[in-house]
């Protein structure tokens, strides 16, 4: 049995194109910046966000990285999202807090908030912080490895603006409500659940749109609530389908989890929650999402968390693989393989459509285009248009 963690390289693109460009971190990490600000965002503001968009495309969540960073900036512009104000706290306790978020940008909640709550599990074993006013947070794995890098547990959960069409239903009631639990092993090892409720992000219908593919079935449904593979239909006309797919597929598990997520969420802060959150691609007015944090110091209950978790995950990847299949990964290692891959390539690999989109963003607000080094049969040609 192989109980070693899975560290070599695959080709994680499939798709023609995928290699045709590489954008180093730091690059991309000034381009983000430099629109944030052209936005109106303070740079300290702006420079929290860009870690997360970094942080997601670095680790594979195409969806919630460059791709995302349009609807930041068309808050900012329109007045929907604010930047001179910080989070406040309004009620606590020694092991919980109410944040008001004052409408600033999401990882700017979402920071404040974790570390909240970090601070208070150091203090007394667990910290659960939920805010309100606050917006698009970026991949909720940001925030539980901000707790897990201090060797604790983090969770992080977000509703979203509805696009999920429940069980049984056709309207789009509930949203996509991400979560995350981060848990340290041994040696730098780690579980990193990143994860929606529905069956894939919004961000990955929007990808499969702009790459001109269809989607797979059990992603969404259409106007009827049927599944539909139809990427205009899903996103403008029906709706994503619960974790799980239909009900024949166990979907209403997926619709459970999500109503989980609002309880803590909307719910629990007095945010908007549910239909009454405002349509994602909106800017008509506040989005006022609700987002719940939770650090857990494992040394508060039994000794040898680390031992235990490493002992658990080393047996999973160590089964035999299913035919045609390799290995078997846990929560975290696809995203440890994609950043091996960055890493052998000396920076992030997209799409050319995605370059052609950086470029149109960086016509409209008017700043220097990403820098980009595109490959084509070995040879490579760093550009910045």
């Amino acid at each position: 049995m192989n109980t070693s963690r899975p560290t070599h390289v695959e080709p994680h693109f499939v798709m023609a194109g995928w290699d045709d460009f590489t954008v180093t971190r730091d690059d991309l990490y000034s381009f983000c910046i430099r629109c944030l600000e052209a936005a109106g965002a303070r740079t300290e503001h702006a420079k929290c966000l860009t870690e997360v968009l970094v942080m997601a495309d670095y680790r594979g969540h195409y969806s919630h990285g460059l791709n995302r960073i349009e609807l930041y900036l068309g808050d900012l512009v329109s007045g929907m999202t604010s930047s001179q104000d910080e989070p406040e706290v309004v009620r606590e306790t020694v092991a919980t807090a109410l944040v008001d978020g004052k409408n600033v940008l999401g990882p700017v909640v979402g920071r404040f908030c974790m570390d909240l709550a970090i601070q208070k599990a150091k203090q007394s074993g667990i910290g659960w912080v939920t805010a309100r006013a606050s917006n698009h947070f970026g991949i909720a794995g940001w925030y539980g490895l901000r707790a897990m890098e201090q060797g604790l547990i983090g969770m992080a959960f977000c509703n979203t603006s509805p696009n999920m069409v429940p069980t049984r239903a056709r309207e789009k009631t509930l949203g996509t409500n991400a979560m995350c639990v981060a848990a340290p092993g041994n040696h730098g090892d780690s579980f990193v659940l990143d994860m929606a409720t529905t069956g894939v992000a919004q961000g990955k219908v929007e990808m499969k749109h702009r790459l001109g593919q269809d989607l797979l079935h059990g992603w969404g449904v259409d106007e009827t609530g049927k599944s539909s593979t139809d990427t205009h239909r899903v996103l403008h006309q029906g709706g994503l389908l619960p974790l799980g797919g239909t009900e024949d597929t166990s979907g209403y598990k997926g619709f459970g989890l999500a109503m989980m997520v609002e309880i803590f969420c909307g719910i629990l802060s007095g945010s908007d929650f549910g239909p009454f959150i405002r349509h994602w691609s909106s800017h008509s007015k506040q989005a006022n999402l609700g987002q719940c944090f939770v650090a857990i110091d494992p040394s508060t209950f039994a000794a040898g968390f680390e031992d235990r978790l490493s002992q658990l995950m080393d047996h999973c990847r160590g089964l035999n693989p299913a035919e045609g299949e390799t290995e078997v990964l846990v929560a975290g290692d696809p995203e440890r393989k994609h950043m091996n891959l960055c890493d052998s390539l000396g920076g992030i690999p997209y799409h050319r459509n995605q370059m052609k989109f950086a470029d149109d963003v960086a016509a409209k607000y008017n700043v220097e285009p990403l820098r980009k080094t595109k490959r084509r049969n070995g040879i490579q040609e760093t550009k910045s248009s």
